[in-house]
């Protein structure tokens, strides 16, 4: 739920760094712990073979990267994201961890990214890309810099399905998850959340923005009752 970072990943992310010491600790309360769980899931859809480089777009505090190099300790990560306070706690949490000669955290914009073409054998953004002022362009970014053959994931919330459970996750979203996260921040970042999550597009519409980029063997799931989504595409050989 690196969510709320509203129309971050085109500007300098100052507007996030005034919480990025309580994030994730923000983000496990408001997901009721499940945002882990949905990291796994970005991970085993990388695939990871031995020795891969993987691009973590909005990486945010680095927990997505973090998880991808404890999968296996001969891939290496670089995150990417606008904001200079969450990139400093998460160098912070990767130096802990006894990571810094495999992950490296750069400031920058998912959607003009510094990086050569063909360079990173899979790219992921989790919770990130619904924010992004133009989605289409962070997808040709991320498309752009994967090597052929290469998985791009995309890992993001969205409306929950139909029904009660359906209902019920909506009302949460739109009622609950703003007024924690604006009690418990003193900040209005999480009132953006809602308005963010209804304004990405239905999974088949997301699919066809992949396919538009020239991803392959597009697909989609939805996890927990269909409040996230898990968008997989691989760059053609």
């Amino acid at each position: 739920m690196d969510g709320a970072k509203k129309e971050l990943e085109g500007g300098d992310g100052v507007f996030f760094d005034g919480i990025a010491h309580r994030y994730d600790g923000l983000n496990r309360i408001i997901s009721l712990g499940m945002d882990s769980r949905w990291r796994r899931k970005a991970v085993d859809a990388l695939d990871l073979s031995p020795n891969a480089e993987i691009l973590d777009v909005a990486t945010g505090t680095g927990d997505l990267a973090i998880a991808i190099a404890r999968r296996d300790p001969t891939v290496s990560v670089v995150g990417i994201d606008p904001s200079v306070g969450m990139l400093d706690v998460g160098r912070d949490k990767i130096a802990a961890a006894d990571l810094t000669d495999r992950i490296e955290m750069i400031e920058g914009d998912g959607q003009d990214m510094p990086f050569d073409d063909d360079r990173f054998d899979g790219a992921v953004v989790s919770f990130g890309i619904r924010n992004f002022p133009d989605r289409l362009q962070g997808l040709h970014e991320m498309t752009r810099v994967v090597k052929p053959g290469g998985t791009v994931v995309i890992l993001e919330l969205r409306e929950p399905d139909d029904g009660l459970i359906g209902t019920m996750s909506r009302w949460y979203v739109h009622g609950v998850v703003p007024r924690i996260g604006g009690l418990l921040s003193g900040r209005k970042e999480y009132e953006y959340l809602q308005e963010s999550i209804a304004a990405f597009p239905p999974p088949e519409k997301f699919r066809a923005l992949m396919t538009e980029v020239g991803l392959q063997d597009v697909e989609s799931r939805p996890l927990t009752m269909g409040a996230v989504e898990i968008f997989v595409g691989r760059k053609p050989s």
